[in-house]
């Protein structure tokens, strides 16, 4: 009997994420772009550059704007590296949240709360923007809710992005969330996903408080992105004109919660990409979610006479080749 709960707890760990890669000493920089000269250098809990190197030190200009990106399960801050160069470009700074990919939720989304609440505390920066992918997205919004956190001694405005986030709960974890059979089992399929997934597991199932309670915004969230990702038929990887790897992690009924889109501070925005094309990865770059974030004001136009190196920045981070740029906002 072990053996048949086991199954369906390995299927959540295998199938619902993307898969991390291992960290290249290569990507431990990211170029400055437009980026203003730092003048703080930071040591904050979970906060560092979205990069893979060992120095989290984050180090920024005090005074601007900063985007805080959350990666999802089995991640890490490279994962965000493309991006973080796409913001430099446009000359917006960010930062990366780590967190541990087996601790409960609510865990990690206090832990990310309390480095938010750090950052506004030992900057002027008027401005803090998340944004959180996947299981990252689920982390993000609950960061931005009434968690019993101590308030910062500064705040700074903010605003909140969220992709492909599985909010009405994993569907292939819903045999973790039946009751009765944890009954049944005599114990034995708790046990099993949590050493499958750790303690997160209780959060990602349809059944659980972290799910059916969302909880509301803060106020200092002026405003909630909330895309998703309509994956159906996305492939991430091919051979020749077979697939070998698709890209349908989550499907909209899995990112759809009316408790969560019934804030009037939230936009709902549907996009038809695959789970890890819309934020990119080595092998293509996320022109989709960066039309999405210009058009609605989170990443700034790019002017027109810097499009053509817009363009070779992309192919370059991304190792695309020839990267579609037409889609993108231009600023006269």
């Amino acid at each position: 009997m072990q053996r048949l709960f086991l199954l369906p707890c390995l299927v959540i760990l295998l199938c619902s994420c993307a898969s991390r890669e291992p960290a290249d000493p290569a990507y431990y920089e990211i170029d400055s772009g437009r980026l203003p000269p730092p003048d703080v250098t930071l040591n904050i809990p979970g906060l560092g550059p979205c990069t893979d190197n060992p120095d989290r030190s984050l180090r920024l200009d005090s005074s601007q704007p900063v985007t805080v990106l959350v990666h999802g399960c089995f991640g890490s801050s490279g994962n965000f590296r493309g991006l973080a160069q796409v913001l430099a470009f446009h000359g917006q700074q960010s930062a990366c949240f780590t967190y541990d990919d087996r601790a409960a939720l609510t865990d990690s989304a206090r832990e990310l709360r309390r480095a938010l609440n750090l950052l506004a505390e030992q900057t002027s920066t008027p401005q803090i923007t998340v944004i959180g992918h996947s299981q990252g997205a689920l982390i993000s919004r609950k960061s931005l809710t009434d968690l019993p956190v101590a308030p910062p001694a500064r705040e700074a405005a903010l605003r909140l992005v969220t992709i492909s986030g599985p909010f009405d709960g994993i569907a292939a974890a819903k045999t973790c969330g039946r009751d009765w059979l944890s009954v049944l089992s005599l114990g034995l399929l708790p046990a099993t996903c949590q050493l499958v997934t750790g303690s997160k597991w209780a959060d990602i199932t349809y059944s659980s408080r972290f799910i059916r309670k969302p909880g509301t915004l803060i106020p200092q969230v002026s405003r909630h992105l909330k895309i998703d990702t309509d994956e159906r038929g996305s492939c991430r990887r091919f051979e020749g004109e077979h697939c070998i790897e698709d890209d349908d992690i989550f499907s909209l009924a899995e990112q759809r919660n009316p408790l969560v889109e019934a804030d009037v501070r939230t936009l709902r925005q549907e996009v038809r990409a695959g789970h890890v094309e819309i934020v990119g990865d080595k092998r293509m770059a996320p022109t989709k979610l960066i039309a999405v974030l210009q058009e609605q004001g989170i990443l700034a136009p790019t002017p027109p006479e810097r499009m053509a190196a817009f363009q070779r920045l992309l192919a370059r981070i991304y190792h695309t080749g020839n990267t579609d740029v037409s889609m993108l906002q231009t600023r006269p």
